[in-house]
């Protein structure tokens, strides 16, 4: 039960924003009606390429994340496949009020894109990360929340919520992200994906989580002897709850992985779930505790909160 058939190769591994770009530039080849909406983001949103390619289909409302929720609504409203792209921390932020009535209430089918989320911007601070919009946004109605953990899972979720006739909020980091596992290829919204099963602990992580919780399942593996499951939960409204209780059946303790809070994220959607449909299983929520994070990169700020290979692996330890 515990081989690992994922692929931990770097060697051709892309940001999933370099693969949201090219899958968008795909789609606008046959769909005059797609059209992307930025925050002055189109660097960081790697959409410079699709705003040379197709310049028409591109609309620039500047820095002014409430007018571009806005906007995007009103073009989706009359029929329109509307991409809005923003820095995660921003769009959820100074925009909630925008998403809640204007996208989700009024049912306009936007695909709102957050970039640089988590901790992305690193240096930058907190107030440069979006630590907090799983809790937000979960508490909205008719949303669907999405976060790729990979360049297939970024291809598949594109796709997908350009078909989508409900909103979406797709959510993305800056990092290369390895390709999972060339086995399970499905995807589909609501529906968790099994990276590498496994009959001691379960993991589920989310999103640029999965990779590292992926990583420790191999060094547990390997150094002690201990199969983890590793599940990409990929889609956070709505949770695969069927999935869940299948896994928690089992009886093995469950660790939750995100690059969010530890309030009000997947950790606390799974533990309600769990706890609300009598299961018991020993349950530990990682993520980023009750503060203003420390300053430092990414990588740093990571490893500083155990959401890395080995603090992932020490943290199973202990629960075990």
């Amino acid at each position: 039960m515990g081989e690992v058939t994922a692929v931990l190769s770097n060697s051709t591994a892309q940001a999933n924003l370099d693969v949201f770009s090219s899958t968008l530039q795909t789609l606008a080849e046959t769909d005059r009606n797609l059209l992307v909406v930025t925050s002055d983001s189109r660097g960081s949103g790697k959409l410079v390429p699709f705003a040379q390619k197709f310049p028409k289909q591109l609309v620039e409302i500047g820095i002014a994340e409430q007018n571009l929720v806005g906007v995007a609504a009103g073009l989706a409203s009359t029929g329109k496949n509307v991409f809005a792209v923003s820095p995660a921390c921003f769009l959820t932020a100074r925009s909630f009020e925008q998403i809640k009535t204007d996208v989700a209430y009024s049912n306009n089918p936007v695909r709102l894109v957050g970039i640089s989320a988590g901790v992305s911007y690193g240096a930058l601070g907190s107030t440069h990360h979006s630590l907090h919009d799983f809790a937000a946004l979960r508490a909205v109605n008719n949303l669907t929340i999405v976060v790729p953990a990979d360049n297939f899972e970024t291809e598949q979720a594109i796709r997908q919520a350009a078909q989508s006739a409900t909103p979406v909020y797709l959510r993305f980091g800056k990092k290369p992200m390895p390709l999972l596992s060339d086995e399970n290829r499905d995807f589909t919204f609501g529906k968790g994906r099994i990276i590498q099963e496994g009959d001691d602990v379960v993991l589920i992580a989310t999103g640029e989580t999965v990779y590292p919780a992926l990583q420790a399942s191999r060094q547990l593996e390997t150094v002690h002897g201990i199969h983890a499951m590793v599940i990409s939960m990929h889609t956070i409204k709505p949770l695969d709850y069927e999935l869940l209780a299948n896994v928690a059946s089992k009886g093995c303790p469950i660790l939750t992985v995100e690059e969010h809070s530890v309030f009000g994220g997947l950790g606390e959607a799974c533990a309600s779930f769990l706890l609300q449909n009598g299961f018991r299983n020993r349950f530990k929520i990682m993520g980023i505790p009750d503060e203003y994070t420390v300053t430092g990169s990414q990588v740093e700020i990571m490893n500083h909160y155990g959401l890395s290979e080995n603090g992932i692996a020490n943290e199973v330890l202990t629960i075990l």
